[in-house]
């Protein structure tokens, strides 16, 4: 993995694909932190798949990715980012209030599509049993909201298979 002066990240051929996928996540937030528009969209494909779940009010990452509001309107600090198969999966918070879960997809180091959670508790199952699991047992789950106050659970939940 190589990083040039924007923190661009461009895969290697020997990068370990959820390193990179994670790094190319971690950059969009740090250049979103600090106005690096120009970052930004090169870590997006042009046609980018948008889905958003949450109170329209609250469609502040795509005021941020289209330009429509500048960074210190809204901060997203994830308190944890994981990578769940081809998706990267970033969650935070602010007080009691305010909760959020992103799922970024990315292919050959580039994000694809991006699904937004907003005040929503979200599970995350796969429905390919992994190997040797008898198929009776279903979809399972491999990824769960955390969130830091656990009263907050009275969220409405969804539930994302992959």
């Amino acid at each position: 993995m190589e990083s040039n002066k924007n923190e661009v990240l461009v895969s290697e051929p020997d990068s370990n694909p959820e390193m990179v996928s994670k790094a190319v996540v971690d950059t969009l937030y740090k250049a979103l932190a600090r106005g690096e528009t120009s970052t930004v969209v090169k870590l997006l494909t042009s046609d980018l798949e948008w889905w958003f779940h949450g109170p329209p009010r609250c469609h502040h990452m795509m005021r941020m990715l289209t330009g429509e509001s500048n960074h210190t309107e809204f901060r997203f600090e994830p308190r944890s980012v994981e990578v769940v198969g081809d998706c990267v999966i970033a969650e935070g918070w602010e007080g009691a209030q305010v909760y959020w879960v992103h799922v970024w997809t990315l292919k050959d180091g580039l994000i694809t599509q991006f699904r937004e959670y907003f005040n929503t508790w979200l599970t995350v199952r796969d429905v390919k049993p992994p190997p040797g699991w008898d198929m009776g047992h279903g979809c399972h789950t491999v990824w769960q909201s955390q969130p830091r106050d656990l009263a907050r659970r009275s969220l409405p939940g969804l539930l994302l298979t992959i």
